[in-house]
């Protein structure tokens, strides 16, 4: 079902047919659009051919696993993607994570929860309308178009990495804690996890610092978290 929304459209992927229907009727009682697909195929035509604003997806689909469908969007997109599976291990969750999903929601679960992580999600991948760049050092960042350069060669950064030095760089040198980096950048089921961020603020240093042993920019402040600084330039906005 598709419609005119208020919120944005979103593509739900789930091969259980009283959870779509449960899930679409919530969603567009809440102002969504909302296409369906039961299967890792038909989720993959469908997120390349309708470009939705979130994807929800299970991860146990007939044809394979939802993984797949994260790993192949994440190619192409930054499109907020929720998953909302049964699987509770804590590898399953960091497996999703890691190939690119940005939350994570076991079932059962509740309505108001659903609509509240997708408005999150949707308020973290998008910057406000007035913020427009950085520049540090030899590093650019464009909040637009989600590329970071060093020495004017571009700098891949996973939609993760590239969240983290978002909310780095909007904490204007400020300490952040671990978890307010956690709760801001993955969300506030995984405030706890220092190990998680610790790997990928590891990978933002190996990807931007001259040195990673000895960072200039990406600091750490023991047993409290992390914080950007400028060293010897003055950060500004593009």
């Amino acid at each position: 079902m598709t419609r005119t929304s208020e919120h944005g459209h979103v593509l739900l992927i789930e091969d259980d047919a009283p959870i779509r229907r449960f899930v679409r009727l919530a969603l567009t009682d809440a102002n969504y659009s909302v296409s369906e697909a039961d299967s890792v195929r038909r989720g993959q035509i469908d997120a390349a051919t309708r470009r939705p604003d979130l994807i929800i997806v299970d991860l146990g689909l007939p044809d394979g696993d939802g993984k797949q469908i994260i790993t192949q969007v994440r190619r192409w997109s930054a499109v907020p993607i929720l998953v909302l599976s049964a699987r509770d291990q804590e590898q399953e969750k960091v497996a999703a994570l890691d190939a690119g999903a940005d939350d994570y929601l076991t079932k059962p679960f509740g309505i108001d929860e659903l609509l509240a992580r997708l408005r999150a999600l949707q308020r973290r991948l998008q910057p406000p309308q007035a913020e427009q760049g950085w520049r540090f050092g030899d590093i650019e960042v464009d909040a637009r178009t989600h590329e970071v350069r060093r020495r004017g060669e571009l700098v891949h950064l996973t939609p993760i990495e590239f969240r983290l030095l978002l909310v780095l760089l909007r904490a204007q040198g400020a300490v952040l804690t671990y978890r307010q980096l956690l709760t801001q950048v993955w969300g506030p089921g995984y405030a706890e996890r220092t190990h998680h961020l610790r790997v990928h603020m590891a990978n933002l240093r190996r990807k931007l610092e001259d040195d990673p042993a000895q960072p200039r920019h990406l600091l750490t402040e023991l047993q409290v978290g992390y914080r950007l600084v400028t060293g010897e330039s003055t950060m500004t906005r593009t």
